[in-house]
């Protein structure tokens, strides 16, 4: 889980930092056909080539490849143009109260009260960070390509990977590697599709080399790190210590971002940080709740 944090919390001060240099859409693609292509590998080296056949799973692994891995880095990655990297960690942060809600909307278990008080603070925290506390002036200025659209888009974007979490169910009796792999082929399939509508549409251009060379080691990284070993990081963890551990330790990746920003010379106001704390510790206080229950 160590690792997860380490490969996980960079991500979106370097992607930040990446997309000037090459457009969000063409980078996504980048980033999960190396990536899926590397866990494909390891199926076949470790499963065996016959745990790459689909079998009767084909339409849930299109659906939640869709879901999971075109929408969440569609949404993300164009957001991140837009958006701070800190409130892209902090709108992140927020996806197990939107899985409780979720749970709530299409099983019927309402959450309890003091877990519901804890996702209204932690709804609320989010929105002190995206608006700055002045929830007006940034509605007033949506549309016109600012943070808050960039905001609104990566909340989209945490929705999709809610939704993909509940993919498991689906695919009982195969391993979370397997799983992975097979949803990331119609996932990354699905980007390529995005980024050629995106190409004709104007909004993406082809890099060059040039391009492509400079920011190399963050392409590594992105592929290597943040897809393979973050995400086996994280199926590991919940396998061993449990949802609610990994889930708790997660909470030190978006109070990583701001430290990250931070050192880059990144200035914050006063609300943000309280609507950020806010956050960190309903969730805290949620995961405590739900322990001692």
């Amino acid at each position: 889980m160590a690792l997860t944090v380490l490969v996980w919390a960079p991500m979106f001060p370097t992607a930040k930092r990446a997309l000037p240099v090459v457009d969000a859409f063409t980078l996504s693609s980048i980033r999960y056909l190396l990536g899926g292509a590397i866990f494909l590998v390891l199926v076949a080296a470790i499963e065996g080539r016959q745990a790459l056949r689909f079998g009767d799973r084909a339409l849930p692994a299109i659906v939640f490849g869709l879901i999971g891995i075109t929408g969440f880095n569609s949404f993300v990655w164009v957001g991140l143009t837009y958006a701070r990297p800190e409130h892209a960690a902090i709108i992140m942060a927020i996806q197990t109260p939107l899985a409780a809600l979720l749970v709530w909307v299409l099983r019927g278990q309402r959450p309890s009260n003091f877990t519901l008080a804890c996702i209204a603070l932690a709804i609320a925290g989010v929105l002190l960070v995206v608006t700055r506390g002045d929830p007006v002036a940034a509605i007033a200025s949506l549309g016109k390509g600012d943070e808050l659209f960039g905001d609104i888009l990566i909340f989209c974007g945490a929705l999709c990977w809610v939704t993909y979490s509940f993919g498991g169910a689906s695919f009982t009796g195969w391993s979370s590697l397997r799983m992975t792999a097979l949803t990331i082929v119609p996932g990354g399939l699905g980007l390529l599709v995005v980024n050629a509508v995106a190409l004709g549409a104007g909004h993406a251009a082809i890099p060059d080399a040039a391009a492509i060379g400079s920011i190399a080691p963050q392409i590594v990284y992105f592929a290597i790190g943040t897809v393979v070993l973050g995400v086996l990081g994280f199926n590991a963890s919940v396998k061993h210590l449990g949802p609610l551990n990994v889930m708790l330790m997660l909470n030190v990746i978006p109070v990583s971002v701001f430290a990250i920003e931070a050192a880059l010379g990144r200035t914050f106001v006063p609300v943000e940080l309280g609507g950020a704390a806010m956050v960190i510790a309903a969730l805290v206080a949620n995961n405590l709740y739900l322990r001692k229950r």
